[in-house]
């Protein structure tokens, strides 16, 4: 266990020293569906929420507790939620708090998967997602009604780049009893949102968490710095007694275990029921690339840095997306927020379109063409025909996405080879 308030050490240390029983300094995988209860007062105990511990991984594991303590403590959060996936963070942090007839107002940034899990399958379920452009904060009020709540944004918004006005909506929020979620999937540890006034944040672990393309994986860290019972007709879901817990109020019923009544519902009544647990193998691989995670964020910053620098020079090249390049409200909010670095995704438009951003496409060599980001290797999509294919051509304009825009996600190889690659690419369009 550490102290230290430095990412580096945090990753590295936090939590988990080593095995009791073997003394094994890395975090085992725990490959097993069960645990061994002491006696019968304790399996009592453990159910009735009056003790933390491990019934059944598909609830909670130590290889996956391990891996929450450790992004917790990155965010300065009190505790965290890892599951399935980065869309199941998404969906289950709305969940917690949203019903049949509930609403959310999110910004209109947003990855291509997340609207449409927003626009339509939580439609489907009977929760409205309000979108508003967030360049105007006061966008979140105007939406706001009795039924709200919660609000949603993205950091560092995937492919948009536009970084979110944390603190201007957090502000507007609070003394409504609405908290901000933020996605925080594009900026770990180079943003901190708890800092800034946000709730609770989300993450994909597959991207810069995971950092290796190997595992799929989501977390949601709650802050424990928002009071969910100062306006409880704002948030039922804590605050009304839960049938399918014998009646708890969540914000009294774990009062006890701290301010971690939100992380405590999502887990025992949503993960339960609904099941998307991340398994103790790619809990073990988001640890070993947790560790890394610093040094790897550097590079992908350095990297990108250069790339953006790059293609603002190149003829071929239109509009360069990245927070170097941007000016007024927008650079202010990144360097306000982004303090760490701008990030690893760089964007560009090319003049020739749709066709012009599947030919660059297809001519580069070392970059591989995915849908992921995050990875230490350099990657790169045309978002128009993929990853946000599925929106109308008005929803992909709010989220920032043209039919010549390019996406990458800078790796950490040598920057001269990643710009050759770039160069020889362009030189086909």
């Amino acid at each position: 266990m550490t102290d230290s308030k430095n990412p580096e050490t945090i990753v590295l240390h936090t939590g988990y020293r080593s095995d009791e029983t073997t003394g094994a300094v890395a975090v085992p995988i725990y490959q097993t569906t069960s645990f061994q209860f002491q006696d019968t007062g304790h399996a009592s105990r453990l159910f009735a929420l009056q003790e933390l511990g491990n019934i059944y991984t598909r609830i909670m594991n130590p290889t996956q507790d391990a891996l929450e303590q450790r992004v917790a403590a990155l965010d300065g959060g009190v505790a965290a939620l890892a599951v399935s996936s980065g869309q199941a963070a998404s969906a289950f942090a709305l969940q917690n708090l949203a019903w049949a007839g509930d609403n959310v107002v999110s910004s209109t940034d947003l990855y291509g998967g997340t609207w449409n899990l927003f626009a339509n399958t939580l439609r489907q379920q009977g929760v409205e997602v309000r979108f508003v452009d967030p360049s105007a904060p006061e966008n979140f009020r105007r939406a706001t009604d009795d039924k709200t709540r919660a609000y949603y944004a993205e950091t560092l918004p995937n492919p948009k780049l536009h970084v979110f006005p944390i603190q201007e909506v957090a502000d507007i929020g609070r003394p409504l009893g609405i908290p901000l979620i933020m996605d925080n999937t594009a900026a770990p540890i180079l943003c901190r949102p708890f800092d800034h006034g946000a709730a609770i944040n989300v993450y994909s672990l597959t991207k810069y968490i995971g950092g290796h393309g190997t595992s799929i994986g989501g977390m949601i860290v709650d802050s424990g710095n928002f009071d969910w019972g100062a306006v409880p007709e704002r948030q039922p879901a804590l605050n009304q007694p839960d049938e399918s817990y014998h009646g708890a109020v969540w914000t009294e019923a774990v009062k006890p275990l701290g301010p971690i009544a939100y992380i405590i519902r999502a887990r025992v009544i949503l993960l339960r029921d609904l099941g998307s647990s991340v398994s103790p193998q790619n809990a073990f691989q988001f640890i070993q690339g947790l560790e890394t995670l610093p040094l790897r964020m550097r590079e992908h910053c350095r990297n990108a840095s250069a790339v953006a620098e790059y293609l603002g020079g190149h003829d071929k090249v239109t509009n360069v997306i990245h927070p170097s390049n941007q000016t007024g409200e927008e650079k202010r909010r990144a360097d306000t927020y982004m303090s760490g670095g701008y990030g690893g995704l760089v964007g560009f438009e090319l003049d020739g379109g749709k066709e012009a951003g599947q030919k660059f496409i297809e001519s580069l060599k070392m970059f591989y063409h995915v849908a992921n980001i995050g990875d230490a290797r350099s990657l790169a999509i045309h978002p128009a025909s993929t990853t946000h294919s599925q929106l109308t051509p008005e929803e992909q304009q709010a989220t920032g996405v043209t039919d010549g825009y390019v996406r990458l996600s800078i790796g950490i190889e040598h920057v001269d080879d990643i710009i050759a690659d770039l160069d020889q690419a362009l030189a086909a369009v």
